[in-house]
């Protein structure tokens, strides 16, 4: 395959200017290891600190240590395990589940945890006039799950029939009902703990406490004193003292504070990691490969008549994103191979699906990827009539320049590269996009609220469990990015998805649960909401002075103990 010059030239000149700050830093000595705190980094400053309202990554990192759910998934074995439960029972042919509580866990202001806070917790998670994404996936049969508290460290939930994802489900975050529930009462929940709440106002019951928060420089977290794991000896955890996280918005420098010993883990991008295993030794650092990245990295195209159809009139891009021809046309426009080796380096694969490969029971490995082919997208866009105006420009049927805007999220190289790409192969086809990154907030607030914006590459996080992912997958979902929340399903192809969905839920035995996410994979990959690109493959930079860092790719293994080694 021959490779565009003018691309080599658009990653060069960033890896060159990138390099060139590299070989001038100095390392100063720093006291992470005698305080036993970890200094990491992250992309964007957080939108909210409530854990039920959490839409964006940055908000989830930030709150993910306070507050805690009743199971939690171990990453190696991908099994549950007791969390705020100690244990649990069936009963009622698997439609009754019995949670047994911890007895001796403590909120950070002192009061006891109980039943009635998981009580609360769902109450408010099934409010339809509380945005959140947990509803989605805790929702039997259209219906919420009932929840009883026979006594403080006593759950019951009554299911209407056995469901299968109830335990990849049910790791929400708990809230306290003793803070919480006046707020909630008096209809000003959705305005609780934003970024402006005090730190000591945040009631917490996980491993960590935040301490501080400086808007656009970081997060402090001390460890929690009364946080009711122990250790193998009884010894308090979590281990660390602390951790701090840096908001750092572009990955230029968080990759020079990583080198500089200000930050201990880093996620090195594709072009880092070479540079990073050559001097390991000097930096004194391990670099581990982990694994095909997990999340999925796409381009949305928008769909929502709400922001294309306004006073009777029809936006011709709305015509464009809703007609398979057109997206046929985009998929074979993405050189997927291009972006591999020019902006991963090498060091990712082709993504056809939005399960990653990582996934071993779960994701469809029959699916066929569209090859990238310029001339089968403009024949493709020929035949439904997307014609060339003149040299350099195409119309569609009616005349109208194809011009639509490409954004993602700034601070992202790759990001910016891969968009460089993809602009350039669809000018050769004649069409116009218009490129503008944004900074995150601003991003997620049109993909949640404004609904501007026509074509996005961006990122997911994925899971073990299909089903978690249903506020993405159902037409009802707050993040069905193409068409949010849907009043009933806008297409044949989505009701079936919640239908299959639903279905999918039924059957306990993963192996016969399989077909059902297979065939929504297989649906996604022929209506072409999403495109897919790539997944890279992840690895992670960290000291070596940390002890029992153990990550993979579902998440850190006993991230409680870990700890630096004493100096």
């Amino acid at each position: 395959m021959s490779v565009n010059p003018t691309r080599i030239a658009i990653v060069v000149i960033a890896a060159i200017a990138l390099i060139s700050a590299g070989c001038h830093v100095n390392r100063p000595p720093n006291d992470h290891a005698v305080t036993q705190t970890l200094y990491q980094s992250m992309g964007s400053d957080p939108r909210t600190f409530n854990p039920i309202l959490l839409t964006d990554a940055a908000s989830s990192q930030a709150v993910g240590d306070l507050f805690e759910g009743l199971v939690r998934i171990n990453p190696v074995t991908t099994l549950p395990e007791p969390g705020l439960a100690a244990s649990w029972e069936f009963s009622d042919g698997d439609k009754t589940i019995t949670f047994h509580l911890r007895h001796d866990v403590k909120w950070s202001d002192g009061a006891p945890f109980t039943s009635r806070d998981v009580v609360f917790t769902m109450r408010v998670i099934y409010d339809p006039k509380i945005p959140n994404s947990a509803e989605f996936s805790m929702t039997v049969d259209g219906q919420p799950i009932k929840v009883e508290a026979p006594d403080d460290y006593t759950v019951v939930m009554r299911l209407p029939r056995p469901f299968a994802p109830l335990f990849y489900s049910v790791g929400f975050g708990i809230i306290p009902e003793h803070v919480l529930e006046p707020v909630y009462a008096a209809g000003n929940f959705n305005h609780t703990w934003g970024i402006d709440t005090p730190p000591d106002k945040l009631i917490s019951l996980g491993a960590y406490q935040m301490d501080r928060y400086v808007a656009a420089q970081q997060i402090a977290f001390r460890r929690y004193p009364s946080y009711w794991m122990r250790d193998e000896h009884g010894g308090q955890l979590p281990r660390l003292h602390g951790q701090v996280l840096l908001i750092v918005p572009d990955q230029n420098p968080q990759y020079l504070r990583f080198r500089a010993g200000l930050t201990d883990v880093y996620s090195p991008r594709a072009e880092e990691v070479n540079g990073l295993r050559d001097d390991a030794a000097r930096l004194n650092i391990t670099v581990k490969k982990v694994g095909i990245d997990t999340g999925s990295l796409f381009f949305a195209f928008n769909r929502n008549p709400r922001h294309y159809v306004q006073n009777g009139v029809t936006d011709p891009r709305y015509k464009w994103f809703t007609d398979i021809n057109f997206m046929r046309a985009m998929a074979h426009a993405v050189d997927k191979r291009g972006i591999i080796n020019l902006c991963f380096r090498g060091l990712a694969v082709p993504a056809v699906s939005d399960t990653s490969p990582e996934n071993k029971i779960f994701y469809n490995p029959n699916l066929t990827d569209y090859d990238y082919d310029l001339s089968l997208s403009a024949k493709i866009l020929d035949e439904a009539g997307y014609r060339m105006i003149r040299p350099g420009v195409r119309g569609d049927p009616d005349g109208h320049r194809l011009v639509f805007s490409l954004t993602t999220s700034t601070g992202n190289n790759v990001s910016d590269e891969m968009c460089a790409i993809f602009k350039q192969d669809l000018a050769s086809l004649g069409i116009t996009a218009n490129y503008r990154p944004l900074e995150f907030v601003t991003l997620v607030k049109s993909l949640d609220s404004s609904f501007d914006w026509d074509c996005m590459l961006i990122g997911f996080t994925g899971g073990l469990e299909p089903n978690d992912g249903a506020n993405f997958l159902q037409s009802s979902g707050n993040l069905h990015l193409w068409n949010p929340m849907e009043p009933k399903p806008a297409t044949p192809w989505e009701a079936e998805i919640d239908r299959l969905l639903n279905e999918g839920t039924t059957v306990m035995d993963p192996s016969q649960r399989a077909p059902y996410y297979w065939r929504i994979q297989q649906i996604l990959h022929d209506e072409l909401p999403i495109i897919q690109t790539v997944r890279r493959i992840d690895y992670i930079a960290y000291r070596n002075t940390l002890e029992n860092y153990d990550p993979t790719v579902w998440g850190l293994y006993k991230p409680e103990w870990i700890e630096f080694r004493p100096q």
